[in-house]
């Protein structure tokens, strides 16, 4: 299934994407994407649902992040040997773990919003995943069971704040808007080998990033057990899992946003996403 959110800010209901390309409204049949619905059971409860029989929502909506804000908002780093190269960051030997504010979170078309006079604002193709059923010192074998599904994530990042200010990275990602997710969420079961998915993204039409997710260091359950090590993964957590070279902070020379910059975003099998970049004061 293709799960979303569709209507205003902060006023968002559930729906799905049918097989026809339609959205359909779930809002009759759950009050939004919490623990329950994302359940292993909820999602099968969605899955046996008759579609033909959800209102239609107009195809021009507004789609919102496609999961509520989650408790935890949880990005890898470095996660890909040439990201690291272009970063001039060693190559990691255990995965590098931070926080994005869950305030970021954003749709998938929602202009990002850059500080006035921001230098160096850049972005990040990455595939996220969102957990199901909470995970707590669980095995690699027994993660992605833990998983309900996968989308695009956008990890935008103003490099000042997060390398030049000291501290922690969270500063550099987690302005408003700096986390556009979607456009849907793709369960686990249609996304078949999520460890071999091409990532791409474009600023101005032009291409900067292109990268596969089979030559991610570390895989997608590991990181799930990893993670589970050190905290419990509750129901909705979003965990965003790295991106590949091609940032502008590692073009040369460095190439960074503008207001009216316009990015687009993809990944094999989980959509696209479009954003253009404008100013606050």
């Amino acid at each position: 299934m293709k799960l979303l959110r569709f209507g205003a800010p902060g006023s968002e209901k559930p729906g799905l994407m049918d097989a026809s390309g339609q959205i359909r409204d779930l809002s009759g049949v759950i009050a939004d994407f919490d623990a329950a619905a994302l359940s292993p059971d909820g999602l099968a409860r969605l899955a046996a649902l008759d579609t033909a029989s959800l209102p239609v929502v107009p195809a021009d909506t507004r789609l919102g992040p496609c999961v509520p804000r989650p408790s935890h908002f949880i990005a890898v780093g470095l996660n890909y040997v040439d990201h690291a190269h272009e970063s001039n960051m060693p190559i990691p030997s255990e995965p590098i773990v931070f926080s994005k504010a869950p305030s970021s979170l954003s749709g998938p078309t929602d202009p990002v919003l850059i500080p006035a006079g921001s230098q160096k604002s850049d972005w990040e193709v990455e595939i996220a995943f969102v957990i199901g059923t909470p995970a707590f010192r669980v095995t690699e074998a027994e993660a992605l069971d833990h998983v309900a599904g996968y989308c695009i994530c956008n990890d935008v990042s103003e490099r000042s704040y997060q390398l030049e200010r000291g501290g922690q990275w969270l500063k550099g990602k987690s302005l408003p808007t700096f986390g556009p997710v979607g456009p849907w969420l793709v369960t686990r079961d249609e996304v078949g080998d999520v460890q071999n998915l091409g990532l791409w993204l474009d600023v101005n039409g032009e291409r900067r990033q292109t990268g596969t997710t089979s030559v991610m260091i570390f895989g997608i359950a590991h990181l799930v057990s990893y993670l589970s090590q050190f905290m419990r993964l509750e129901a909705g957590d979003i965990v965003t899992t790295g991106t590949p070279p091609g940032v502008g902070m590692g073009m040369k020379p460095p190439m960074f946003l503008k207001a009216g910059d316009v990015m687009t975003l993809g990944i094999e099998g989980l959509g696209e996403q479009r954003q253009e970049v404008r100013e606050f004061a």
